[in-house]
């Protein structure tokens, strides 16, 4: 069993060096991180980012050269890292707010058609609606959830909808900041810093969308499972944290299928980690297990049966379920282009009348592409893929079709604009929010690839979860970073808890890097005096 175990370990470890690393490269050889003129996208960073990348150098320059510095940074930085933490957390909290006071467009593709749906309950039966969500019967869920919260509530804007997203995204934040407390209490402070970082560069939260809306369930599954592994924890309370992860994954599912994965990574860590441990178990141990796992079953099979039934039978919107688009067709256009979205194989789904033939014909365009690439060719476009999947640090920012309904190119009068100029595909100051984002985003890939060394249980979770949702975003339809929202509780996370392994890392490099200059110091005075 230790065998197999290490074995397994030692797979999990292989595919994560291979597809984190290519992860890394690309994002720090990504256009968006280029100074002054960018030819890839026509656009020049300003001096705002100037100013940001020699403030950054000071500082750094201050922290090395004068003591007095390095001490009060050493204060507010790492002693009052809390404190300081929860005064960014607050400030970028006030500043999502303004924001979306401000900018609140109107989105086209599917987050639009998700609202149109929602607050328009006269032309709920209009062709292209019926149309819509009896191709894409998976979008039902989050569309009849928003409908519910119109009916609440009587707000139909989109202005409601984005500060019900900040509300999701910034509970995830929480949660995750709560997993943190929970499983390594003494690297809050960092996991603060990079959730403040995150959210200040996460123009998302004007997008109500399933990547936002289904983050809270993630770090809330996640949060429960970490409760639940705590043996020092009341067992009553172990038990709530199991029901809540039945219900939340379930939900998940609902939301996001594919934001379930880490839920399948914890039972293969789990259920290794059990090959090697049972001898050991205790049998209050084996029965509180047991408890949980049928407090899971229980409450997930409840939740799946009351929301399923809710989406089956509803009556707001008459769909042709026969219609819907099978799971091939997203496989069929994974392959195609940069492995992305393919307008002419979404049009054959809206006309071939039969769940078979779109079936026929989705298999037919995967083999067709298959064997024109051949096993080399496929997995250089794999490689390729995974840049497109993973590099760009705004996430897919701007590059859905009919992305806002509004003029792309603001002017430079009145709040509202200004800060559309950051946002917007012809604004002012676009290259200067690709620019930061990609610098938070190499930041954060970086304190994770630095994090080498011995491996804990929940670290490897989380790298199988990666590992995973890279898979599935090879094989499926990608092509943006867009799809990598929903798994950035598990990189926030993995970053946060590997933060203190990253800081052993580099005193032990910086170390042997001195060791080795002062050896290649003293054989060259050596050389001199004989």
């Amino acid at each position: 069993m230790r065998r197999f175990y290490n074995f397994s370990q030692s797979v999990i470890n292989f595919f994560w060096r291979i597809l984190f690393f290519l992860t890394l490269f690309f994002a720090l050889t990504s256009p968006n991180i280029i100074l002054g003129d960018n030819a890839t996208f026509g656009t020049s960073t300003t001096l705002l980012t100037t100013g940001l990348v020699i403030g950054i150098v000071a500082i750094l320059v201050m922290n090395y050269a004068y003591p007095r510095i390095h001490a009060w940074l050493v204060q507010v930085l790492i002693t009052e890292q809390i404190r300081t933490g929860t005064i960014l957390l607050v400030l970028v909290l006030v500043g999502q707010i303004i924001f979306i006071y401000f900018v609140h467009p109107v989105s086209g593709f599917d987050a639009g058609m998700l609202h149109y749906a929602a607050v328009n309950v006269t032309h709920v039966q209009e062709v292209g609606v019926t149309s819509y969500y009896s191709l894409n019967q998976n979008n039902m869920p989050i569309m009849l959830f928003m409908h519910w919260l119109v009916t609440l509530t009587g707000q139909t804007s989109w202005m409601f909808f984005d500060y019900v997203t900040l509300v999701f995204v910034d509970l995830s934040a929480l949660l995750n900041l709560a997993s943190v407390w929970l499983v390594q209490r003494r690297a809050l402070g960092t996991a603060m810093y990079f959730h403040a970082a995150w959210l200040a560069v996460f123009p998302s939260i004007i997008m109500p969308y399933t990547d936002a809306w289904g983050l809270p369930l993630v770090s809330f599954y996640l949060f429960c499972y970490f409760v639940m592994r705590r043996s020092t924890i009341h067992p009553l309370l172990r038990a709530a944290a199991a029901n809540g992860f039945g219900i939340s994954v379930m939900l998940t599912y609902f939301m996001k299928p594919s934001s379930i994965i880490p839920v399948i990574a914890i039972a293969i860590i789990e259920g290794l980690h059990l090959l090697v441990t049972y001898k050991r178990l205790s049998l209050e141990a084996l029965f509180i297990a047991f408890a949980m796992l049928l407090f899971i079953g229980r409450s997930g099979f409840e939740t799946y049966r009351y929301v399923d039934n809710r989406v089956q039978n509803q009556t707001y919107i008459q769909l042709d379920k026969s219609r819907s688009i099978p799971a091939i067709h997203f496989m069929a256009m994974g392959v195609y282009g940069q492995g992305g979205y393919s307008e002419k194989q979404a049009i054959m789904m809206a006309v071939l009348p039969t769940k078979k033939q779109k079936t026929d014909y989705s298999i037919k365009m995967l083999k067709t592409r298959l064997q024109k690439l051949g096993p080399l060719g496929y997995l250089e476009f794999l490689v390729k893929k995974q840049r497109n999947n993973t590099a760009d640090g705004t996430f897919g920012w701007l590059k859905e079709g009919n992305f806002f309904r509004e003029n792309q190119k603001p002017s430079n009068k009145g709040i509202s604009n200004k800060l559309k100029n950051y946002i917007y595909l012809y604004g002012r100051h676009i290259a200067d929010f690709r620019f930061a984002a990609q610098l938070w985003w190499i930041c954060l890939l970086g304190t994770i690839g630095l994090s080498f060394g011995p491996r804990r249980e929940i670290i490897q979770m989380l790298r199988l979860s990666l590992v995973g949702g890279f898979i599935f975003l090879l094989l499926f339809e990608g092509g943006r970073s867009r799809y990598i929202i929903q798994y950035l509780p598990c990189l926030l996370l993995l970053a946060s808890l590997s933060y203190e392994r990253v800081v052993i890392n580099i005193k032990r490099l910086a170390g042997g890097y001195e060791r080795r200059l002062d050896a290649a110091i003293a054989a060259d005075e050596l050389e001199r005096n004989s």
